[in-house]
């Protein structure tokens, strides 16, 4: 009987079985190769998972973040607050009464400002020129008897002096007229009408200005002029530039009608000038 032979079971020849084992090798060398690739991408898949990145910035979390920082924005204080705190302390009210020239009698409000640590107070003159009694009242309460230390009437400043010094009154810190310009901020702080330590604020109007007082032969010259409203009960008080510094002391308003009463235009006298009359330094 004759054998049948399976040719795929016959024994390669030696140059088919080299070839057979280099595939196999190449197959076994490329095993790990894949395996790895395979762990790269479950890592990196895991990796994902764990830690997300960021998602994609909606319109809605964009508006959050701009009213959140808005709404934690503080806006500094105005000039004007600033102003009016650096001066409160340094405040009296002048209220005097006397007699006119008709026999009449009369009573007067007006405002000072202290001015060095003597106590010193500046104001118009005008506003204690014919007072038989002075009453200063500090800011914080505290009242005192006034005396008139020095007078110069070409400037309508005076120096008052109390019979007793607040011990929380604070001298103002002057400030150089000439640095300001037309425009500049101004500020205005006294008792108009009696209404007790009241601002106002506008600006430099003008420069240089002269002045003849209402019912009297006085010129004022170099005088500064503001529309920050002044009226009756303003007059003494300080004139302020917007770092709270006084430059100038109210000496008057003009209005061309008969009434007393702010239309726009009010002048003060610039504070290195009615500083002299307190021995104060000159600019």
């Amino acid at each position: 009987m004759t054998d049948q032979i399976d040719a795929s079971a016959r024994p390669l020849e030696p140059g088919r079985r080299r070839r057979a084992a280099r595939v196999t090798a190449g197959i076994r060398r490329g095993t790990p190769f894949i395996a790895g690739i395979v762990a790269a991408f479950l890592a990196l898949a895991l990796f994902s998972a764990l830690f997300p990145g960021p998602r994609p910035l909606t319109q809605a979390d964009i508006q959050q973040g701009v009213d959140q920082a808005l709404a934690s924005e503080t806006p500094p204080p105005a000039f004007s607050q600033l102003v009016y705190a650096t001066v409160a302390p340094s405040l009296v009210t002048i209220q005097t009464t006397g007699v006119d020239a008709q026999g009449k009698a009369f009573s007067g409000l007006g405002t000072g400002v202290v001015v060095d640590a003597g106590g010193d107070i500046l104001t118009a003159l005008h506003v204690v020129s014919s007072a038989n009694t002075i009453q200063v009242t500090f800011a914080d309460g505290t009242t005192a008897n006034g005396t008139v230390s020095v007078r110069q009437p070409d400037q309508d400043i005076a120096v008052v002096q109390p019979s007793i010094l607040s011990a929380n009154a604070v001298p103002a810190t002057l400030g150089n007229p000439r640095s300001v310009q037309v425009g500049s901020e101004a500020y205005v702080v006294g008792h108009p009408f009696g209404l007790v330590d009241s601002l106002s604020a506008g600006v430099v109007s003008g420069l240089d200005r002269t002045f003849q007082e209402p019912n009297s032969s006085q010129v004022l010259h170099g005088l500064i002029q503001v529309d920050a409203a002044i009226n009756p009960g303003n007059s003494g008080g300080p004139l302020l530039n917007r770092d709270g510094q006084v430059i100038g002391i109210v000496t008057g308003l003009i209005n061309p009608t008969s009434q007393d009463v702010f239309i726009g235009i009010g002048l003060a006298v610039p504070i290195d000038v009615a500083g002299g009359a307190a021995g104060l330094p000159q600019y």
